[in-house]
């Protein structure tokens, strides 16, 4: 199967028209079976399961930039056209951000850990959180050291504020602190963490349970998630969270922490010539879709692509999250381009 279209091809495919005041495209929505389509996502199998439909279909580009250099084919699934459409694109790297939502460092050594015996932090558990960072350590860390050198920006987004020590430690959208300013800033930040007392309350022993409507009562006193201090303790979620140390973190690399609000990312973007973003992290069905710097935003105002196999869904009653992974992947695809770390090549410019 062609995987990729040279440039020449792409541009007979996109016929440029203009309106009174903007620039248009005619896009020929051709769409062109695939025969024998090989499944998606299927390189990481333990993190994704792959992605099986009888019916794929070969579409134009949406994206032949000029200086093309970072080819990202891409698929969509509509039920209207019966199967998942691909979709080859060029995009321009220095027009290209990549973004990693919400990789959190906990259980990786700086400090900030699950609170015990029965707290609640990113993936639910200790052992769960151990598949993250195994996860962040052979499939998003590879990925962005292979683009940095290509790409504009590589930007990580955090829960919370845009305060110090945080935006000492790290290259922010409000701060550019030195390399002394950002040693002393990382020292401080650590030492919150690994100061803060993870012993918390355990799960309930009895339940006072209504006779007649015992489930109600059960689930009300027992939840199935419940990351409060109760279990978390006091505090926990005021702490200053940090990058995971399985992610090398380049001093060009920018911070940007969740209550600054959308407004401000969009704009920071804008006026670094962001017009592609490279979406991943975690987690799929939540942090990447509904956060500050999730897709549910970000598509309004970028052409997003979500890269699959580098971003982990919750998993639930699961010990890995590849089958969650995969339906929060081909939900998002309704309304979101999905691509994956062997689709996105790059050629000099």
């Amino acid at each position: 199967m062609i995987r990729f279209f040279t440039s020449s091809i792409l541009c007979l495919l996109l016929v440029p028209s203009i309106s009174p005041g903007q620039q248009t495209i005619q896009y020929q929505n051709k769409l062109t079976r695939i025969t024998n389509p090989q499944p998606i996502l299927a390189d990481y199998p333990d993190y994704v399961a792959p992605v099986l439909e009888q019916n794929h279909f070969l579409a134009p580009a949406l994206i032949n930039d000029r200086r093309g250099s970072l080819h990202v084919r891409a698929w969509r699934f509509s039920y209207n056209a019966r199967g998942i459409i691909e979709i080859p694109n060029q995009l321009n790297a220095e027009q290209t951000a990549i973004v990693c939502v919400h990789p959190w460092g906990v259980d990786d050594g700086q400090g900030w850990k699950t609170p015990h015996p029965n707290g609640v932090a990113f993936g639910g558990t200790p052992l769960k959180n151990d598949g993250i960072l195994k996860h962040s350590r052979e499939v998003i860390n590879p990925l962005l050291k292979s683009l940095r050198p290509h790409v504009n920006t590589i930007l990580y987004s955090l829960p919370g504020d845009a305060i110090s020590p945080r935006t000492d430690a790290y290259l922010t959208t409000v701060s550019k602190p030195d390399q002394n300013l950002r040693d002393k800033g990382r020292l401080r930040m650590l030492a919150k963490l690994k100061e803060f007392n993870y012993l918390a309350k355990p799960i309930p022993s009895t339940l006072t349970l209504d006779s007649e409507l015992p489930v109600v009562d059960y689930f009300k006193q027992f939840q199935g998630i419940d990351s409060s201090a109760h279990y978390n303790g006091e505090g926990y979620w005021q702490l200053p969270i940090p990058v995971m140390n399985t992610i090398d973190v380049s001093k060009e690399d920018v911070v940007f922490f969740d209550n600054q609000g959308y407004s401000e990312l969009r704009e920071f973007l804008k006026e670094r010539g962001i017009r592609h973003i490279l979406l991943l992290g975690y987690a799929t069905d939540m942090c990447v879709c509904n956060t500050t710097a999730g897709y549910e935003n970000l598509r309004n105002d970028f052409n997003v692509f979500l890269v699959g196999d580098a971003t982990q869904a919750t998993h639930p009653a699961n010990k890995n999250a590849a089958h969650a992974t995969n339906q929060a992947l081909s939900y998002a695809a309704l309304n979101l381009l999905i691509t994956q770390v062997s689709w996105i090549k790059t050629t000099p410019d």
